[in-house]
């Protein structure tokens, strides 16, 4: 039983310990949710884009043949 406790009691300390660490350092984690964030914005914006391309193409393509 002892064993089970000092296993918990570690788990235990292990978590405040990264709480603390995170409660210390929390600007860097700040950096990389905007970071990510502005990540997520770069890819739909450029999956937009890429949609767009596409639709113009189909229109060239529907131009040309109509010519």
């Amino acid at each position: 039983m002892d064993a089970v406790l000092g296993m918990v009691a570690a788990i235990g300390h292990a978590i405040e310990q990264v709480l603390l660490y995170i409660e210390s350092h929390h600007w860097i984690f700040g950096f990389l949710a905007v970071g990510y964030f502005f990540y997520l914005h770069d890819r739909g914006l450029h999956a937009r884009l890429d949609a767009l391309e596409r639709r113009l193409d189909e229109i060239r393509k529907r131009l040309a043949i109509e010519h």
